[in-house]
């Protein structure tokens, strides 16, 4: 009897916690539902989702090559997330395309929303007040610095990182509060919550490794609010640091393979504390102030105090820090809080350079948590102290905070439901961004508005410190205009910047050969075959350098390599039947046109070629068969075919 009314009693203790997080992520879901239409694509969304093969022919092939690839990722240029790309290759499967991103906005939407539950209930398991975690929570759940990582595809890593992250911190409070329970029952339990928590830690680091600093995070906990730092905790910390430690290798050997890392010494000892310095207080100015967000904080040029906002930085650090030091007088809350949010963020602060940016809104989405701890110990202590009209008016002012904020939010994700408005948004704000003025110029190409591309391409080239890509494709857009003296210039700076830039040699060898300079053409389809022995495309245009050089046994040799790296090419069979046909090898050439047929069976080209091939063998009626496909087809080679068959 007694244990029913325990049970019906913690069941009426726990509804009111239910009911806030229901109602936080009803309003959380609503302020971000224009999410699901946002159609803008941003800077590595080609890696994660329009160039990505694997992504899109999902398979358990697929995920096994993302699982087994820990070194060196083939189709993501940096470090190990495995789950991430899982993860966009089940929405890719569920309908997900360029064209229709809603099935990846929806899969981050339920993401996010799950993110602000688990937050409220960590801060109700910490606080024991549902009301104040929801009213924190609900500050960050429609706060415009987490808007990022829900339109942006590529971002999915921040929030499944953050979801997995967020599932390990409540585990092991689970585990705190059952450890000091002596039970037969409380002993399970806790074992099962601690290995839950590891478990999740794991996943967190497979989808995202800035989640590495969780165990320090943890011990931080311990000190404050926990209050069970000791040795018994930090022993408890092994295998996560262990854990922490495998991935943070795997990050560091994986992003220098695929990528680049630049390390502390690169550019002066003096920039790492002028970047931590500009960071810490930039970050707190956007939360509490979140105007004019990007996706792009470009490095101050130069970094040196001469930068208002470098020297902000610097003075408003060495403010903080004494203020947060000798608050340790009254509270633990302020500096662990803050210590919490900086050992988090920490991996991003670019202490190790791995991006061109100096800071990012999605960098902030996790370690946000310690600020959030932070708020809701001042609210608990405000509402337990005798300053009632301070309660009441914090009420107020977080109430006004989250209508401000979802309005904001609103007005941000705005921005995102189209690609060229979404990069002009960020050029207004950094109109000498070079990856801005790139990315912009390549959908704009992609829009048929090729002029406005060569423009923005042209600044790109003058911003960007390696303009490899912009030189690249404003030579493919100059060609496509007939300016060939231009887009030569442009493929050997390529080739200059980027000596192993396969598509610039074979591009520019077809344009050398189309102006009779086989010899140099030839050269540069060897180089790419000798830095890639399966370039198909190589093989091909070495081929057809070969024919119209007369060396017709080279060139079958060239094809035939080239249509065993890709077999579904009817060009490929195309040509290599009319070189076997110069050599009067028809019946080899009859084959090869057939499968040029198989391949594609309304190509108008190989029908004749193959009636051509039946003709000078002999074969009339299989010639008159082409004729007749070729009626059918209403390509103007039935007449001559006829021609040539009656002759």
């Amino acid at each position: 009897m007694r244990h029913s009314r325990r049970k019906q009693s913690a069941s009426k203790n726990a509804m009111p916690a239910v009911i806030v997080v229901a109602a936080a992520c009803i309003v959380v879901a609503a302020v971000y539902w224009p999410a699901l239409s946002a159609k803008a694509l941003s800077f590595d969304d080609e890696q994660y989702l329009t160039k990505n093969l694997l992504v899109q022919n999902p398979s358990w092939a697929s995920a096994k090559r993302f699982l087994a690839e820990v070194s060196k990722p083939s189709t993501v240029m940096g470090y190990y997330q495995p789950l991430t790309m899982i993860s966009l290759m089940f929405d890719y499967a569920l309908g997900g395309r360029q064209n229709n991103l809603m099935p990846f906005h929806r899969t981050s939407l339920i993401l996010h929303v799950a993110n602000t539950a688990m937050i409220i209930v960590l801060l109700y398991l910490l606080f024991g007040q549902p009301w104040i975690a929801a009213g924190v929570g609900l500050l960050f759940g429609v706060h415009p610095m987490t808007v990022e990582p829900i339109p942006w595809v590529g971002e999915r890593k921040t929030l499944l990182a953050a979801f997995f992250s967020l599932w390990s911190l409540i585990f092991y409070l689970l585990f705190t509060i059952y450890y000091s329970r002596t039970t037969h029952h409380a002993r399970r339990t806790t074992v099962s919550l601690y290995i839950g928590s590891i478990a999740m830690y794991l996943l967190a680091l497979m989808s995202k490794p800035t989640s590495t600093p969780l165990p320090v995070v943890m011990l931080l906990m311990d000190y404050w609010p926990l209050r069970r730092l000791n040795r018994r905790a930090i022993f408890e910390k092994i295998p996560f640091f262990v854990l922490g430690g495998i991935f943070a290798a795997i990050t560091y050997i994986s992003q220098s393979c695929s990528a680049s890392v630049t390390l502390p010494g690169k550019f002066g000892l003096l920039r790492i504390p002028l970047i931590l310095c500009h960071n810490i207080i930039f970050y707190l100015y956007k939360m509490v102030w979140p105007v004019k967000l990007s996706s792009h904080y470009p490095f101050p040029e130069p970094l040196n105090l001469s930068q208002p906002m470098v020297l902000a930085g610097v003075i408003g650090t060495f403010i903080l820090i004494p203020l947060l030091l000798l608050s340790l007088r009254w509270t633990r809350a302020a500096l662990t809080g803050w210590l919490i949010f900086f050992v988090a963020i920490l991996p991003a602060m670019q202490v190790i350079g791995f991006s061109n940016v100096i800071a990012s809104d999605k960098f902030a989405y996790l370690p946000s948590v310690g600020l959030l701890m932070m708020l809701a110990a001042f609210l608990v202590w405000l509402r337990k102290s005798r300053f009632l009209t301070l309660w009441k008016a914090a009420v107020v002012i977080i109430l006004v905070l989250v209508c401000a904020e979802s309005v904001a939010t609103r007005r941000y994700l705005d921005y995102w439901q189209d690609t060229i408005k979404f990069h002009e948004r960020m050029l207004a704000l950094t109109p000498d961004a070079g990856p801005v003025h790139y990315n912009i110029a390549v959908e704009l190409a992609a829009r048929g508005r090729v002029d406005e591309a060569i423009g923005h391409y042209r600044r790109a080239i003058e911003l960007m410190p390696e303009p490899s890509s912009a030189h690249y494709n404003i030579a493919v857009e100059l060609a496509g205009k007939g300016k060939i003296d231009e887009a030569i210039a442009h493929y050997r700076k390529v080739m200059e910047l980027k000596p192993r830039s396969t598509d610039a040699y074979n591009n520019l060898g077809v344009i050398l050969e189309s102006r009779g300079n086989l010899s140099e053409a030839i050269s540069l389809y060897r180089r790419v075959l000798q830095i890639e022995p399966d370039n198909f495309r190589a093989h091909y245009n070495l081929g057809n350098a070969m024919e119209r050089q007369g060396s017709l046994e080279e060139a079958i040799s060239c094809y035939l390599r080239a249509v065993r790296i890709e077999p579904n090419s009817a060009e490929i069979y195309n040509n290599l039947g009319y070189a076997y046909g110069r050599l009067n090898l028809w019946q080899k050439a009859a084959e090869a046109f057939r499968q040029a047929i198989r391949i594609k069976p309304d190509d108008a080209g190989a029908h004749y070629n193959l009636g051509a091939a039946y003709v000078v063998t002999g074969d009339s009626n299989s010639a008159l068969e082409e004729y007749k496909i070729l009626k059918k087809l209403n390509s103007g080679q039935a007449k001559t075919l006829f021609n040539l068959i009656h002759k």
